[in-house]
This record gives C-alpha cells, structure tokens and sequence, in this order.
C-alpha cells in the first residue's frame, strides 16, 4: 500500500489479482421494473449471490491472505452481525487459519450456523457490533490473534473496491451508483475504484435512517457515535464510521442517503416477487432508495445488493410488513347491524370488490357502539394502495360507518 491510511486504483486492482479463483464475479441483472419507474435504465449487481452470500468475503480474503507466518500462527479474530463473520471464516478456512468470531446476541441463526460451518469458533457477546469489536480486541491482546475489522482496513476496503472494478465493466455507461452502506468498507472501496476511473459517475451511500452514523459524522468533520440504533438491517447497523472509511467517504462519496425499515420492507418484498432475489434488509437498501426516489438519480443506474443472508423467520416478518407498508393488508373497524345477515351482507361487499378476509372479530360492548349495533374488526389482503381505498370507499358508499 502506498500509504497505511489510503486505498488507490492500483491496491484495488492488485485486490483483484488475489480474488482471482476465490471471488465470482457477480451476476449484473437489468432490472425491467426498475427501469420503468426510474424512466431509464437500472440494474442491479447482485453480491447476494458472491461466496458466503455477501461481498465480505471479498475483503476478508484479501486482508488475511496478506498476513505475514508468525501472524496465520497465532489466528484471527473477528467481530462481526455475519457477513463479515463468514467472510473471515471462509478465508481463514481456504488458507489453514484457526478463527474466532464475536458475535452480538441475536445475531441471524442462518449466519452463525454458516460460520461455524466454515470452521470458525463463535462467541456472543454484547447487543451491537460495538461490543463485539470491544470483545475481539480484548481477545486480540490475550491470543495474539490478528483483528480482522470489518470495514475500517486498506486491504479490506482494497478488497471491496473490487467491485466496482466490475461495475465499471459489466455496467460500461453507468451514471449513478447506489451502495448498501454500514461502516463505509464497501461504500469507500467502491468509490475509490469508480472515480479513479469514471470521475464523472455519482456514487451515493445509502444508510437506514435508524443506524445512519455518516451523516452527522460528515457534518461535524470526524467519526461520530451514534447514540442509539434500531433497525431491521443489521448488516449496516454500525454506530461508528472508521477512520479511514470516514475519510475515503468524505473525499470520493456525492451523497448520503437514508431510508426508512418500511422502505426497506418494501424493497426486500418487490425484490423477492419481480426478481426473485432473497436479499437481506441491509441489502435491499439501494432499492429502497429508487423506490422513495425513483426519478430522482441520473442512469443509467446500479443498485448494489450488498447480501443475501436472512433469516427466515425474520424473511416472513418482513414480508408482511413489507406488504403492510405496500397497503395490501388493511385493517378496518366497521359498524354493522346487530340483525341476522349483518355480517353476511358485510363480507359480501368485501368480496364483491375483490378484497380477501383474513379475520374477522366482533365486538359488542363499546361506549362508541349504539345498542342495535355491533362492530366487526377485520384484516384484509388487497392488491395494493389504490385497491385499498376503493375497499373503504365502497363501504362507505353502502352506509357503513368505517373506521382504519
């Protein structure tokens, strides 16, 4: 490396020489349905389908590939949600290392379980990624195990540059790039590649607005803690940017933006049902944003998915919540007659405007009810927005007193 703090063209390119063999190179997909609401062209570069299901392994590799005898000797450690963890013990698996990965409780069960399917040792410790590096260090100092962090290195952000080597390739005219964005090694690294060659072409990180630590990090000039996160997204929940991801953001980087856990719901569902791409939260980001913005970002457009490592169980909340975001559930109170058939002609109004009954709850005793009244809760699957309202707008074209 040129200097210990700076990532060049020509470090990402001799990344790219070491993944040789090791890294695919990821499917680039164009997107006919993004296409259509951004009104020009959008692909997506799919590192959901990289080696251990994300672009860590990228980084991981090329960090410890590069250590020297007496260091492999003594092992690597690692803190990390998952992808990184599988990304480091992969690497550590390929070259004959022993690793050892920290882990925040609650950490996705399909990541842990690929980890240590790779021969790793996994230890939970804390709630946030912040704990977990604290642990590693700790563990560091004590084994004389290599930390391997996950964004704040050259060699890893060197290795995640290589994917916009790749983008620049597969992708040749692309104007806007949108990038997953969490500590800020992919983000750094993919920016570093893509001005160094195209100065011309936007590259925006894209944050959940619960773990955005860039934006108020770059407007007080330095890496700022948050105080607190909450998101479904936790391959980027990372409270604090690195020193050198912070200045690599800071100084190749156009934007930061952020969006919101229904945006991402959303993004996670429409990739799931017009892709048919699994994606986890963190790397549907980039999607969200075109779907807040769609004509907002010049294209041709990149949407970078960053992973594709979900739990299931988590997979099934999301998507109905991302289906609840989208307005195909709908949940009304309606007020009926308490009469034979009240309910019946009810349900037939429902079905006449092609909306389907998941439940349906009576409640007799309310001070808002009249006595020869009941009100009947029920959760229905509409089509969508628009389907919803013209549900609620039929209802009260009948006489029924209706309330969300």
């Amino acid at each position: 490396m040129t200097d210990p703090g700076t990532v060049t063209l020509a470090d990402i390119e001799a990344a790219r020489e070491v993944l040789r063999g090791v890294a695919i190179t990821t499917p680039m997909e164009e997107s006919r349905w993004l296409s259509a609401l951004a009104g020009g062209p959008v692909s997506l570069k799919c590192e959901n389908l990289q080696r251990t299901g994300s672009f860590k392994a990228r980084g991981a590799y090329v960090r410890i590939s590069r250590l020297t005898p007496e260091e492999r000797a003594h092992g690597v450690v690692a803190a990390s949600a998952g992808n990184h963890a599988q990304g480091v013990a992969l690497a550590a698996q390929l070259l004959g290392i022993k690793s050892t990965v920290f882990m925040p409780e609650g950490a996705p069960i399909p990541k842990e379980r690929a980890t240590r399917a790779y021969g790793a040792d996994v230890v939970f410790h804390g709630t946030y990624l912040e704990h977990c590096l604290d642990a590693a260090r700790t563990f560091a100092a004590e084994t004389g195990a290599v930390l391997i962090h996950p964004f704040d290195h050259v060699d890893i952000v060197a290795g995640q540059g290589t994917v916009g080597l790749e983008i620049l390739e597969q992708s040749p005219d692309v104007k806007t790039i949108l990038v997953p964005t969490g500590g800020g090694g992919l983000l750094a690294g993919v920016a570093i590649a893509v001005k160094a060659k195209r100065p011309d072409v936007k590259v925006i990180g894209v944050q959940a607005e619960g773990a955005a630590a860039y934006p108020g990090s770059l407007a007080k000039g330095a890496p700022t803690p948050l105080e607190h996160m909450k998101t479904m997204a936790d391959g980027i929940a990372v409270g604090l940017p690195g020193a050198i991801t912070f200045a690599a953001v800071r100084d190749h980087v156009d934007e930061i933006i952020t969006v919101s856990e229904d945006s991402l719901a959303r993004a996670l569902l429409a990739l799931l049902e017009r892709a048919k791409m699994v994606v986890e939260p963190a790397g549907a980001a980039a999607v969200a944003a075109l779907l807040d913005r769609p004509t907002e970002f010049t294209t041709p457009t990149v949407a970078l998915l960053s992973g594709g490592n979900i739990d299931p169980l988590l997979l099934g909340k999301v998507i109905r919540h991302g289906m609840a975001a989208a307005g195909r559930y709908l949940n009304l109170q309606v007020c009926i007659p308490d009469t034979p058939g009240g309910l019946a002609q009810l349900l037939g109004e429902v079905s006449a405007v092609g909306a389907n009954v998941l439940e349906v709850v009576h409640e007799r005793i309310s001070p808002s009810l009249h006595l020869d009244e009941v009100e009947v809760s029920l959760q229905l699957e509409t089509r969508g927005e628009q389907h919803a309202a013209q549900v609620m707008g039929r209802l009260r074209e009948r006489g029924y007193r209706v309330y969300e």
